[in-house]
């Protein structure tokens, strides 16, 4: 059996065609050229092809596998159409691939990036565990009877999946070209948490968790004495976070961190918890989150010169507050830059004010275009990169060439925050700093 998958640089896709691989099945995939993601390199790795011209692969053992963002006027879905191939769109497969294992989902508006990629990384360390996360990696084992899946609320999407375990980090509004208001955002989550075979995992510190009306059992983790998951003891430092777990008021085991900030604090709490029921060793889950470096484009540091380049996924108003945070605490004696690419009109003309005040705790603020992939810009006249701009004082604009006006800032924490392709402007600031020390050589 051979799957084609359409799209298949995006994160969520290429996730799918490793673990898609690994159970054995030829992969192929197809993308536009016209760019590079940091996805591919890790599908050629592995020996994935990926045409972005029109091609020959399908034939009728093909199962297609499309992004959210391939309609079926694309030429690719067209020639799948013709040949009256079996096609599914991401959440349909992997929803397809939920119900063959004992599934363990993580939902919520921020934070399952990191929390999937926690547990994926504790319980490959205690025997091993199939995983998608939303970073861009994906592996399996036939062996494996575990499956540990970043679920997305876009569209609902999470509704497909058959979970053992649901784990929600946090409910806000998001997706606003899809969601009508909170409680259609809360309504969802619920229909979700409901879907849970064994139990709900779910942060109790969340102004709007408590609201959801649950039929299966729910445990709730987080700072607040009410959690039946709670953290105690807490030392927030420099080199990382450590803390006490109490679980239904009896201890269970003492944790050192090495990621910072309350909202990675909070995920790791949520992946103690599914530990903790699961009835692994404290000790052991312990010495494993020890390990734990982060997932990808989270929190990601490169050090050149005297300044500290953090790229990170951050691309709603609370990830870019809680990302500025976290590097306060790492780097107090460093000035803070803040370099900021919305994805999303709908989004931007939403949450504006709070980009603003989100992005006012930096030091600096440079703000870059809009990204778009699914909407059209002539919907929102007057919502561009100067909607932000113009709300955060001292703000400034940036794009791709314009690297230079980094250059001034020294012992620096510099922060690239998007869920789109802002590591390409890192690049180039890196090369130009590589440039000026090779130039004093």
């Amino acid at each position: 059996m051979k799957y084609y998958l359409i799209g298949i640089k995006g994160a969520g896709m290429s996730a799918l065609a490793l673990l898609l691989s690994d159970l054995g099945y030829e992969v192929i995939g197809y993308d536009d050229a016209s760019e590079h993601r940091f996805t591919e390199d890790r599908l050629r790795e592995r020996n994935v092809p990926i045409y972005s011209e029109a091609n020959d692969a399908m034939d009728k053992d093909t199962i297609v596998v499309r992004s959210t963002a391939i309609k079926d006027s694309h030429p690719e879905m067209q020639k799948a159409i013709e040949l009256d191939l079996r096609t599914y769109e991401y959440h349909e497969m992997l929803g397809k691939l939920s119900k063959k294992f004992d599934t363990i989902c993580v939902s919520g508006c921020h934070g399952k990036t990191t929390t999937t990629a926690m547990i994926s990384h504790i319980l490959n360390d205690m025997g091993g565990c199939n995983y998608i996360i939303g970073d861009g990696r994906g592996a399996a084992s036939k062996e494996s009877k575990k499956f540990v899946l970043e679920a997305c609320e876009y569209k609902r999407h999470f509704l497909a999946y058959e979970p053992e375990y649901v784990i929600i980090t946090n409910i806000e509004l998001d997706h606003t070209d899809y969601f009508e208001n909170m409680d259609d955002v809360i309504s969802a989550y619920q229909e979700f948490a409901n879907k849970a075979n064994k139990m709900a995992i779910i942060c109790g510190d969340d102004p709007y968790t408590h609201s959801l009306e649950l039929s299966k059992p729910v445990y709730y983790y987080g700072i607040s004495e009410d959690n039946d998951i709670q953290a105690r003891n807490i030392e927030y430092r420099n080199d990382g976070t450590s803390f006490d777990v109490f679980i239904e008021e009896e201890y269970y085991g003492h944790f050192d961190l090495p990621l910072f900030g309350k909202h990675m604090l909070l995920n790791a709490l949520a992946a103690i918890g599914v530990c903790h029921y699961e009835r692994m060793d404290a000790k052991e889950v312990s010495k494993s989150l020890k390990t734990f470096t982060g997932a990808d484009r989270r929190f990601k540091e490169t050090f050149i010169a005297d300044n500290v380049l953090i790229d990170d996924y951050a691309h709603h108003p609370t990830e870019v507050k809680v990302t500025i945070k976290a590097a306060r605490q790492k780097y107090p004696d460093k000035e803070i830059v803040a370099v900021f690419k919305a994805h999303t009109f709908s989004r931007v003309q939403e949450f504006a004010e709070d980009f603003a005040n989100a992005l006012s705790l930096a030091d600096k603020v440079f703000v870059m275009d809009i990204n778009y992939d699914r909407e059209d810009p002539e919907d929102y006249p007057g919502i561009d990169a100067y909607t932000i701009i113009n709300k955060v004082e001292g703000a400034d604009y940036i794009e791709h060439g314009m690297a230079e006006k980094l250059l001034p800032y020294r012992n620096a924490a510099i922060l690239f925050m998007s869920s789109k392709e802002i590591y390409l402007l890192e690049e180039e600031y890196k090369g130009l700093i590589e440039k000026e020390l090779k130039g004093k050589e």
